[in-house]
Formats: structure tokens, C-alpha cells, sequence
């Protein structure tokens, strides 16, 4: 008996990928770095996977790409389907290098960028396992050298030499941050917000004002970023934070408001002397994406 019915269409995982790149990136071009396509060819497979499905993924602005509704179940199918052909091929394909890596990052990072570095190097490293543990860097180093982690990303003070199993991988200027229409840094003496001793960013901080002879006062303590953010959100006090990670509450402050400059500070990489070849895989693909 004959039919007429059309084949169901195919969603091949090129396509798909494509897809969960530029969702996780926010933008054609920097999703076009990550699958090694132009921005037009990437264009062009989201107008295929429209014209198949019939519907738009995308909704665009000036300013950023979000998913539609439609957009959202395909991913969440595209990422489950991409998810099932790795592990398809891992049962077939002998791969170069498998195991655990014990990684240690700062909150900041934990926050920030690790998370979507972890997801791109688990697509090029499908049989290797990172377990994340998210400390002070002060800890993480003294962890890799005591062997309970393979590797660390940690802040440091450019400006002081950095040890011997230490490598600069990014450095980033280190601003003083308020909450936007704030007062805080009128107040004297000046209440911030900062970490123990060891914290590369109260140095870098507590040395500035005390060169400029400006009193301050440390108002709130937390290794965390996302708490000195609430402080300086509310207004109790203003924070030395990496310019990044300022945003439409938290503005840059600076000489006009009578705070002093503040030096870059840097991310370096430590490693233990023994890197397994999981551990020596995972430093080399955080060396090129830090240096993007």
C-alpha cells in the first residue's frame, strides 16, 4: 500500500549544537567561535531549524539573544539528544584521555565564567570527570600543594611576584564598586567591604586608601561575591570587586568620588607537581580560553 505522508524532518546534531551555543553565549558571534562557523552560517542554520519547525528560536535586540517559548523545549530536547550521542560515542570510541580532575576556582569564578568553560570542555573531553570545590585562593593553593586538588584557579596581586608553581592566565582591573545613587562613599571614615587576610583584593584595597592617608572602617566581611555585592547593593558600604562584575545596581567608582585608583589584579593557574594527563588536558584548555 502506497502513502503519500512526508518523512518526518531531522534536527541533525550540527544544527543542534549550533542552537545551545548561541543560547549559552548570548550572541551569533561568540557562538559562531564556538562551533568554528561565521556568524552568517550561523544565521542561516537558525533559519533552517525555523523553516523546519515552523516556528522562531530566537528573539533578538540590540543588546542580547533570548529563546522563545518554542525555543526553550527545543533546547532543553537539543541538550538531551547532543547529551545521548556523547555518551553513544564513549561506549564505542576509545578516548585519549579519561579520569577526574579535582578542580578548585574562587566564588567569583564559580559564579561567573567556570561553569560555561566546564560545559564547552566536556564537550572536547567527554570521558573526564571534573569534580569543583569553590574556596578562598588562599586555600586552594595550599590544597594543590598538599595533593587534595590537581589544579587551581586563583586571584593573585599582579604586581608581587608570583611563586614558582604559579601561572598568570588573565589579568582584570580591580575597581571600586558603590551601589548606584549610593552614599557610602561620602561617610568617614569610608565603610568597605572585604575579606581576611590574604584576600589579594583587601590588599590591593586597604594599601590604596592608606597611601592616600583616607580613613576607613571594614564594615562587612564575606569571601563571597555575591555578599559583598548585597552589601554594596544596600548601600553599607562600597567594595573592591574586578570591573566585570559591576552592573546596572553596583557602579564604578573613582577619583572623582575621592577613592584612590586601584591595580589590575590577575588569575593564575596552580597546578600539582604530579598533573595527571585529565589534570594536564583541563590547564591547557583553561590557558587558551582565558587568553580569548
Amino acid at each position: 500500500m502506497q502513502t503519500n505522508a512526508q518523512p518526518t524532518p531531522l534536527l541533525d546534531l550540527d544544527l543542534l549544537r549550533t542552537l545551545v551555543a548561541i543560547a549559552e553565549t548570548g550572541n551569533f558571534t561568540a557562538a559562531a567561535e564556538a562551533v568554528h562557523r561565521t556568524p552568517s552560517a550561523v544565521s542561516m542554520q537558525v533559519k533552517r531549524v525555523e523553516e523546519i519547525i515552523g516556528r522562531p528560536v530566537f528573539k533578538r535586540d540590540s543588546r542580547s539573544v533570548s529563546a522563545t517559548s518554542d525555543g526553550e523545549l527545543l533546547l532543553a530536547h537539543g541538550r538531551r539528544v547532543l547529551a545521548l550521542n556523547a555518551e553513544l560515542i564513549k561506549r564505542y570510541v576509545e578516548p585519549e584521555v579519561a579520569g577526574v580532575v579535582r578542580l578548585g576556582v574562587p566564588d567569583n569564578l564559580a559564579e561567573n565564567s567556570v561553569p560555561g568553560m566546564l560545559r564547552q570542555f566536556s564537550q572536547t573531553h567527554c570521558c573526564v570527570t571534573v569534580d569543583v570545590v569553590v574556596d578562598e585562593s588562599i586555600r586552594l593553593k595550599k590544597r594543590v600543594r598538599e595533593n587534595e586538588l590537581d589544579l587551581a584557579v586563583v586571584a593573585c596581586n599582579i604586581g608581587n611576584e608570583l611563586d614558582r608553581d604559579m601561572e598568570l592566565l588573565f589579568s582584570e582591573k580591580l575597581v571600586w564598586a558603590g551601589a548606584k545613587n549610593g552614599i557610602s562613599y561620602e561617610q568617614d571614615p569610608l565603610p568597605i567591604s572585604v575579606w581576611e587576610e590574604g584576600c589579594s583584593w583587601r590588599k590591593l584595597a586597604i594599601d590604596s586608601l592608606e597611601a592616600m592617608g583616607r580613613d576607613y572602617r571594614i564594615a562587612f566581611m564575606s569571601a563571597f561575591l555575591s555578599a559583598q555585592r548585597a552589601a554594596v547593593v544596600a548601600d553599607m558600604a562600597i567594595a573592591p570587586i574586578p570591573k566585570s562584575s559591576c552592573n546596572e545596581d553596583i557602579v564604578e567608582l573613582g577619583k572623582a568620588h575621592g577613592l584612590p585608583e586601584l591595580e589590575d589584579y590577575g588569575l593564575a593557574l596552580v597546578q600539582a607537581k604530579k598533573p595527571t594527563a585529565p589534570a594536564i588536558a583541563a590547564a591547557q584548555y583553561f590557558r587558551n580560553s582565558f587568553s580569548l
